[in-house]
């Protein structure tokens, strides 16, 4: 017997990053096996920007976008949302909430209060990107603990996110499986680099958390075989941006570092012969496995979940913040290319069959079910 369609309400803050990027993979998938969806999001960021990045998403959900106030700290809408979300719910004959990030795990839960309607949480990072003696990481830890009754499942999308959410928070009762973010089919095709593609090639937020000021520091030291100096390509936008354009200067590398701004990942990585990811923390993060899913060679950082995505070729990662073993690890790509390439089709083959969006879909799609069997 074919398991039932189901109405499913995506609950977030703010349609950003790689959070979002999951949610948008996920309701594509969702969708494309007969599941109706619906969005929420935070009306008190609304903005031309974000209605752009909603714009992908909007013939997706059948069940409609819905604008509800989510302040980024407190606020009357932490008080209000909940029970406009279960009001919405209800009207909507909605199956299961699914909370995503700290903000949207809250309202998602407590939307479900006094219905049996299944709630399940991705936490993306969320509550665990506090510090130890943060008093909003404090607060919002406490939160955590208090809603894990109101939860069916907690799925991470990264082993690094699970151990440390159990270590931090708590050992959640229901499930807690971690699902890994998964690539659609034609992320998977190789890419070839333009004949004038630069040496290295940076996607990513300007700011310090992505190690971009060591990743600056480490290049400017580089030479090629021959002896010539090699290229970096910088693409992307933050807060950093200005700083990071200061330090080019203050290297003299302007006319080897190029910073075009913002745009969509793929689409750059012809023009970059080899991607890195100088992060100083990371959960799981979709440049890696884009890039890797394309067949680049990758230099990255040891943070987060990264190892994951590296498997069998894991022992090439790099520690954050050092300068040194960065420097090294781009410099064996200028001297050995067709190494690096060798251990990109290594990865490669490691990803395709573990990162897919299918693969992904299912497993949370079978927690859907599982969740609404045990209500």
């Amino acid at each position: 017997m074919p398991e039932q369609k189901l109405r499913i309400l995506q609950v977030l803050r703010a349609p950003v990053g790689g959070l979002f990027r999951h949610v948008l993979d996920l309701t594509t998938g969702l969708a494309a096996r007969g599941h109706e969806i619906g969005i929420v999001v935070d009306s008190l960021s609304a903005d031309a920007l974000t209605e752009r990045k909603l714009a992908p998403i909007a013939e997706l959900a059948t069940l409609g976008i819905h604008r509800l106030p989510m302040p980024r700290v407190a606020g009357a809408g932490d008080v209000t949302t909940p029970f406009r979300i279960r009001s919405l719910a209800t009207n909507l004959r909605i199956d299961v909430l699914h909370g995503h990030g700290a903000k949207g795990g809250v309202n998602a839960r407590l939307g479900r209060l006094a219905s049996k309607r299944a709630a399940l949480y991705t936490p993306h990072g969320g509550t665990l990107h506090f510090g130890p003696g943060s008093m909003s990481g404090k607060v919002f830890r406490s939160i955590e603990r208090a809603l894990l009754p109101l939860t069916d499942a907690v799925i991470f999308e990264s082993a690094f996110a699970r151990g440390a959410y159990r270590s931090t928070i708590a050992q959640p009762r229901c499930p807690d499986p971690v699902v890994h973010n998964g690539l659609a089919s034609p992320e998977f095709e190789p890419v070839t680099p333009d004949a004038d593609a630069a040496d290295f090639l940076f996607v990513g937020e300007l700011r310090d958390l992505k190690g971009v000021h060591i990743l600056l520091e480490a290049f400017s030291r580089l030479r090629r075989p021959d002896g010539s100096l090699p290229t970096l390509l910088l693409v992307g936008d933050g807060p950093d941006r200005s700083r990071y354009a200061e330090m080019v200067s203050a290297l003299s590398l302007a006319e080897r570092v190029t910073i075009p701004g913002a745009q969509v990942a793929r689409t750059t990585f012809p023009r970059g012969q080899c991607m890195v990811v100088p992060s100083l923390a990371e959960s799981l993060p979709y440049i890696v496995l884009e890039a890797a899913a394309a067949g680049l060679p990758v230099i990255a950082t040891d943070v987060g979940g990264v190892k994951e995505i590296f498997g069998p070729t894991s022992s090439s990662l790099v520690p954050a913040s050092d300068v040194s073993a960065l420097q090294a690890a781009m410099q064996a790509f200028l001297d050995r290319p067709a190494e690096a390439r060798a251990e990109a089709r290594e990865r490669l083959e490691f990803i395709a069959p573990r990162f897919s969006l299918d693969a992904m879909t299912e497993a949370i799609e079978s927690l859907y079910h599982q969740a609404i069997a045990t209500r």
